[in-house]
């Protein structure tokens, strides 16, 4: 296979078709779930590491997504809880001890439901936050690889993985490793889990409108704040989750 922007995009086009394809019943069962938590005023809060925290920045606060949305970081226990910043570095996603004061930091309620964004599916952190969330009574959509997570052990002490406590798993297609094109002296350029699961994140969110506009309702969706009349509508709607979602951090 050749290294080109070309040839990326192939993989990419075929990736995203074979995600569509195959994680459609998913998607739908996922919507189901958010759909539900919606309607019973819940708010949807995301959560990934590393660069899986581009799915919860689809999910939460932006245009064209729901609006009681909440996007939970690594971050947070310093900007937050208070803690050190040389407290966050690239092991941290591996301590499973940060996911109960991550849990404890967000503005959660029982009928609030949860979407975890890992690759791999086995840091200590995300698998221990999962945990937490099933003890908790929440419902749970997992984005992941399932051939990446298939050939890691877990890194938490249970020996579980994101997916074992999810409601709903969706897999993101990436390949073991997430770059696709290998190059001659081994290893390989151009991952695509960011790209595919950004890509289920929308429909996910789509389907869910979809549901509320066919009860009658109408769905609390943004619009961008670089319209007119975009900051107005938005801040009306985050108004009745006051407390509950935060932007900015």
């Amino acid at each position: 296979m050749t290294v080109s922007a070309e040839a990326y995009l192939a993989v990419v086009t075929e990736t995203m078709a074979r995600v569509a394809a195959g994680q459609r019943a998913n998607v739908a069962a996922a919507a189901d779930l958010i759909a539900a938590a919606v309607r019973a005023d819940g708010v949807v809060h995301a959560f990934g590491t590393g660069h899986s925290e581009a799915l919860a920045m689809e999910i939460a606060g932006r245009a064209g997504g729901l609006v009681p949305t909440n996007r939970i970081a690594l971050r947070d226990l310093v900007l937050i809880g208070g803690e050190p910043a040389d407290v966050l570095g690239p092991k941290l996603e591996r301590e499973p001890a940060v996911a109960h004061r991550l849990y404890e930091l967000a503005p959660i309620r029982p009928q609030d439901v949860f979407v975890l964004a890992s690759n791999s599916g086995v840091n200590g952190a995300m698998v221990e936050f999962a945990s937490v969330v099933k003890e908790r009574g929440h419902g749970l959509v997992a984005i992941t690889s399932a051939e990446h997570s298939a050939r890691m052990d877990s890194r938490h002490p249970s020996g579980r993985k994101l997916a074992d406590f999810a409601d709903v798993v969706l897999d993101n297609g990436a390949p073991y490793g997430d770059a696709t094109l290998p190059l001659p002296g081994g290893g390989a350029v151009g991952a695509v889990s960011s790209i595919t699961a950004a890509l289920l994140a929308q429909q996910i969110t789509v389907e869910v409108v979809a549901r509320l506009v066919a009860e009658g309702e109408r769905p609390p969706v943004y619009l961008s704040a670089n319209i007119s009349g975009g900051d107005e509508h938005n801040a009306e709607l985050e108004a009745r989750y006051a407390g509950r979602i935060r932007r900015g951090s």
